[in-house]
């Protein structure tokens, strides 16, 4: 499956020949104070395994990951399937969730960052 039916405002940042795919949301405006880069909207496809171990994503494993993450250590979704046909799928699906308004991203940080939430509030209410 290709990424085609990503919702507006997703990008296909990277898709490897193995399989893993790196997919960004709305990398124009993710590049300053009011929207900063380490917050870029990341969704990770592969097949590497989860351990956290430092290398462990090397190792294939046979269990596809769907991650969204909101910065490099907060994961909004996170989800698995036995192919990568149905990963693509999944991540496109997580993409059309996120740009729905439908991922409870304040809900994955420790910290609140209420400024920060009204700004992407506006972003995604605004597509």
């Amino acid at each position: 499956m290709s990424f085609e039916a990503l919702p507006d405002g997703w990008r296909v940042w990277n898709e490897e020949p193995s399989g893993r795919a790196i997919l960004v949301y709305r990398p124009d405006v993710f590049d300053g104070d009011d929207l900063p880069a380490e917050c870029l909207p990341t969704i990770y496809l592969t097949n590497g395994a989860r351990n956290a171990r430092p290398g462990s994503g090397q190792y294939a494993t046979d269990e596809w990951h769907v991650v969204l993450f909101l910065e490099p250590e907060v994961e909004a979704v996170s989800e698995t399937r036995e192919s990568r046909e149905a990963g693509a799928a999944a991540a496109v699906d997580v993409a059309a969730r996120f740009a729905a308004g439908d991922v409870d991203y304040r809900a994955a940080y420790q910290v609140p960052r209420e400024a920060y939430f009204e700004r992407l509030d506006e972003l995604i209410e605004g597509e």
